[in-house]
Formats: C-alpha cells, structure tokens, sequence
C-alpha cells in the first residue's frame, strides 16, 4: 500500500528541498522506466474540453518546472493530469544558478526558486520527449540561454521552436521568469513584438512545410501593470499568438513578510501567488474578451482555488507547487470541482 502523502511529505520536508525534488523526480522516472506508473495512478476525471484545437480530458494541468527535461512524463500524467507540459528548454545545457536555490515557506504553501532554466538541453529533451506514450496534450516550454545576450534572444527561442515544434501539442515562450537575468525584458512593448513577430514568421514556415499547425502561447509574469497587461493583449492576437499562460512567479514579498527565507532572492510561487495571478488573469479576459484561451497558474492549493480561476477567466488551470503540498489528491479534487462547476 502505498505511503500517504501527508506521511511522504513530512519525510521529503526533512531534505533539503532541491535533493527532495530531484529525489521525487528520480523516483518517478524509475516507475516510468520499470512500466510501473500504474502503481502511482488516480483516476482520471473525464471532463472534455476542446481548446487550442486540442482535445484535453479535464481541465487540470501539470505547469513547466518541474519536469525540465521530459523525465517522466508518462508517470506524471498518471497522477490524472489532463495535460502536463515540461520544460523550460534551452537549446544548450546548463546548470542553472549557485546552490542553494529552492527554499520552503511552509507557513505559507509556498516556494521561493532561483533555479535559472537549469536543463539539460534541446537533444536530452526530445530524446525523453520522443519515449513518452503522450496519452494527453503535452505542451514544451521554451526559452533562451543565460549566456545569450538579448539582442540575440529571437535566435534561442527560435531554435528552439524549429526542434520541438513537431514533437508539441502546444509550445509555451517562456518570457517572464525572474531568475534569468533580463528576460522579463522581453516582456516589454518594442521587444516583445520583435520576439513574437519573428516566431509567429517561424511558425508558420513550420506549419506549412510539416503541414501541421502547433498552438503557441505565451507565459507572462504577475508583475506586469494595468497598462503592460493591455499592451501584451494587443499583441498576442496580433502575432497569431494562441493563448496566454497566467502566470510566473512573482518578485514580491508584501503576502510573505517576516517568514523565514522569505529575504531569499528568486520567484515565489504557492498560495502567496493567488491574488496576483488572479488579477492577471481578469484583466488579460477583460482586454482579450471571451474566446481566447487563457491558462491561469499560480496559487491553486485547493479545489476552491482552481474554481476562482475559472471564475476569473481561465479555461483550464495548471497545478506545481501546490501539489507539492498537497499531493497527487489535488489533482482529481481541482479537476471534480470544475468538471462539477459546468
């Protein structure tokens, strides 16, 4: 029988908390390998939604991060996720920024990471990605090199889109984590559009010569002013971008004051995110109007969570560190109250 995970939890919360993630993930992986992801499955709730030209199983997905290179997909998407997406990929290796990077905010359900894209690069990553049945919608995530200068982002990211772009159901751009030095740079008006224009060109070469169109999203921060936010609605569907990932982590520490680590430099994710993921969202539906699909992401450590998304505009939620938290029952609870929700 297996371990509950409140009794699991309490044993990797003893660790430090990236030997603790990684230690999951191998063990995972291991299930994965041994054809054994059976022994980790819930029930997935069936509650089909067509979005993005997709067909996703229920509303509920895995967010990039926590599979950065594609490991387990298969055991993951065990746990009764309708999607899971992976990633952040950048077209060479890297191993990120110094340790000590992910620090636990209990108090809080929270996390603060500075992991920086490490990865393992565009090859190891297909080469998972190619192993996986994919029995739901997998979305790739990508982004560019710490080492690439800014000037030159349009390069990786588009690099990186020529290699995943027949192996994704949908491609995330991953603009808006704080832990690359300027990326959330890219965010900004002049500069996004020259990052969205030259993928959107790129894009459709790629769809016209594999005759296959692949959604393309965009991952944006919940830093972002009223008038930032406007601004990027504007753009998406004017570049043919297909929809909109609410949202990163954030910089602020205002919901975390006074708790230990909370000093640590990083983003930070969890039920602290919630309100500011939730603005986002409202506004992106606000300025978008109904029809455009937006995943919302950020705070959902609840069934009651996930519901506030979809009230605030969201059609289909990602779930990371809340199940961290809480656990594989997360995603069935999330997925039963907004198949319920109808």
């Amino acid at each position: 029988m297996p371990l509950p995970y409140p009794a699991l939890r309490c044993l990797l919360f003893r660790l430090d908390p990236e030997f603790a993630h990684d230690l999951s993930l191998r063990a995972l992986r291991t299930t994965q390998q041994c054809g054994l992801s059976l022994l980790l499955a819930e029930p997935r709730v069936i509650d089909p939604v067509r979005l993005l030209g997709l067909e996703f199983p229920n509303r509920v997905g895995l967010a990039a991060g926590l599979d950065k290179n594609g490991e387990a997909i298969d055991a993951l998407a065990a746990l009764g996720f309708g999607f899971i997406e992976i990633g952040t990929v950048t077209p060479r290796a890297q191993s990120g920024n110094p340790r000590p990077r992910l620090f636990r905010l209990p108090a809080a359900q929270a996390l603060i990471n500075r992991m920086g894209f490490n990865n393992l690069g565009i090859d190891t990553f297909l080469r998972n990605v190619r192993r996986s049945r994919r029995e739901v919608p997998l979305g790739l995530n990508i982004g560019k090199n710490a080492s690439t200068a800014l000037e030159a982002a349009l390069d990786d990211y588009t690099l990186c889109l020529r290699a995943v772009h027949e192996h994704a159901d949908y491609i995330t751009v991953n603009v808006s984590s704080p832990n690359t030095p300027g990326l959330r740079q890219l965010q900004e008006d002049q500069a996004l559009q020259h990052l969205l224009g030259g993928l959107a060109v790129e894009r459709d070469r790629l769809a016209q010569a594999q005759s296959r169109r692949v959604p393309m999203l965009l991952k944006v921060a919940p830093d972002l002013h009223e008038a930032q936010i406007k601004a990027l609605a504007d753009s998406l569907p004017r570049h043919g971008i297909d929809g909109v990932i609410a949202t990163n982590t954030t910089l602020s520490r205002q919901t975390v004051e006074g708790l230990a680590h909370a000093e640590q430099a990083g983003g930070l994710s969890g039920a602290p995110l919630r309100e500011a993921s939730n603005r986002v969202i409202s506004l992106l539906r606000s300025q978008l109007g109904a029809g455009y699909p937006i995943i919302g992401v950020g705070g959902i450590v609840d069934a009651r969570d996930a519901l506030e998304k979809r009230r605030c505009g969201a059609d289909l939620v990602q779930l990371y560190t809340g199940l961290i938290y809480r656990g594989p029952r997360l995603v069935r609870d999330c997925a039963q109250a907004l198949a319920a929700s109808r």
